[in-house]
């Protein structure tokens, strides 16, 4: 590996840094490399179910929105796998998650800068430079400025931390290897997609036939995503500009509001779930019936055989208690920064919860020379909005980040002719007003 310092050195590759790697492919001046422990490149594989779609346009790639004419697009992969015509007939409204991780692979394979089996220890700063040290006794590689793209990991509810994995499977890890529920009470934590997929699989006997199915969510019921115009402006450029501005509290309050423009369940999903469930006493004659129920808190889980599941129902305040022999957590993902970055995190700028503050350009407030940046994708649910965790502006993060380190606007990176304004530009016409002096006044403006 070559010894020179690195303009970037990406730790990790999932798809947010593989979509910067993507552009940079584009700009051989620019020294960048990318590494990851593993051995190859996945997206997600245990979470390939059969059938299961995205959310998201395929233009919303790794970089179309920014680079059209960018031979690591979507169309491209179509066209270079002899799949446009036939993709263009099926006229789905959405890809498939598998044909896009399929997709991601083939760009990752494409692209030189990756290294693989390259997992990072530690990274310190020293004269001016990142180092990082490997895991397995490679060289030190030297680089100006980082792109941290470890990715989330699997959130596990409190009350299963102590059971056994395999008792309490995490949907990460369903697909990995073959698995067989037949005769088991199996329960569905999780009411969002993840939750919604992992039920359509059980109706239809992926895992064997279960002896009963239960499916909790703590939302006070099975709720669509909201994919309508408007709340899709939430995923534009001019909509994170303003969001970044707003005061923290404010920003964490609009994530809350939100969380249906983005972790709700796929209309069609829930369709299809309904239709399932309905035809299940017809098909199956005899056998219980699913249960759904959502408003519950998991409360407690008592590691035996059967487990023992004690439940809040949020609705009347009532406790009520399950048993199962299987616990599948469609739970969702944390965020954090990786334990390699410790030697620098008393550089790092925190908020209370233990998150970095980014800038605009998605790179870390820092105490470390100005023209020296720690860039972070998938870390700024709270300070970018909804979006950022999502893949519908994958690439447009991408070229802000790029732009910042090339230091000019190679890409375009403005608002969109939305039809929208979300902040307060005053004209002569409609000046912005600072400041109502007078109660009366104030609330009649409220009223409006």
């Amino acid at each position: 590996m070559s010894k020179d310092i690195l303009d970037l050195a990406g730790i990790g590759i999932g798809p947010f840094n593989l979509s910067v790697a993507a552009l940079l492919d584009q700009h051989p001046t620019v020294k960048a490399a990318f590494f990851d422990s593993k051995p190859g490149f996945d997206w997600h594989p245990g979470m390939q179910l059969p059938g299961a779609r995205l959310q998201t346009s395929c233009l919303k790639d790794l970089v179309t929105g920014a680079d059209p004419c960018n031979p690591h697009s979507f169309l491209n992969y179509l066209v270079q796998r002899r799949r446009f015509y036939a993709f263009l007939s099926a006229e789905r409204t959405a890809i498939s998650r598998r044909e896009f991780a399929d997709y991601l692979s083939w760009v990752a394979s494409r692209l030189p800068s990756l290294q693989f089996g390259h997992g990072v220890e530690s990274v310190c700063f020293e004269d001016g430079l990142f180092r990082l040290d490997f895991r397995h006794g490679s060289d030190p590689v030297y680089s100006r400025n980082l792109c941290i793209g470890t990715g989330i990991r699997p959130h596990i509810p409190p009350a299963c931390e102590a059971l056994a994995p395999e008792r309490s499977l995490h949907c990460i890890h369903l697909m990995d290897r073959a698995r067989d529920f037949s005769g088991k009470h199996v329960a569905v934590i999780g009411g969002g997609q993840s939750g919604a997929e992992v039920m359509l699989g059980l109706l239809d006997g992926l895992w064997g036939q279960p002896a009963s199915i239960r499916w909790f969510s703590r939302r006070p019921n099975f709720e669509p995503l909201d994919e309508t115009p408007f709340t899709n402006l939430y995923f534009s450029p001019q909509y994170v500009d303003t969001f970044q501005g707003l005061p923290e509290q404010r920003r964490r309050d609009l994530v809350h509001y939100q969380k249906l423009a983005s972790d709700g369940i796929s209309p069609d999903t829930l369709q299809a779930l309904y239709q399932r469930l309905y035809e299940h006493p017809l098909e199956h004659p005899g056998r219980p019936e699913p249960e759904l129920l959502p408003g519950r808190s998991l409360y407690a889980v008592t590691d035996n055989a059967p487990m023992s599941l004690l439940t809040r129902n949020r609705l009347d305040d009532q406790f009520e208690e399950f048993r199962a022999d299987q616990l599948l957590l469609c739970t969702g993902f944390e965020h954090g920064l990786p334990d390699c970055l410790t030697p620098i995190k008393p550089k790092l700028r925190l908020d209370s919860t233990g998150r970095p503050h980014l800038h605009r350009a998605f790179n870390l407030d820092w105490d470390g020379p100005a023209d020296r940046s720690i860039y972070a994708v998938n870390q700024g649910r709270f300070s970018h909005g909804i979006a950022d965790s999502q893949l519908s502006l994958t690439s447009w993060r991408s070229a802000v980040i790029v732009n910042h380190l090339l230091g000019r606007e190679q890409y375009p990176v403005g608002e969109d002719a939305v039809p929208v304004r979300w902040d307060s530009r005053g004209t002569r016409e409609n000046p912005v007003i600072r400041d109502i002096p007078h109660k009366k006044a104030h609330a009649g403006i409220e009223s409006i």
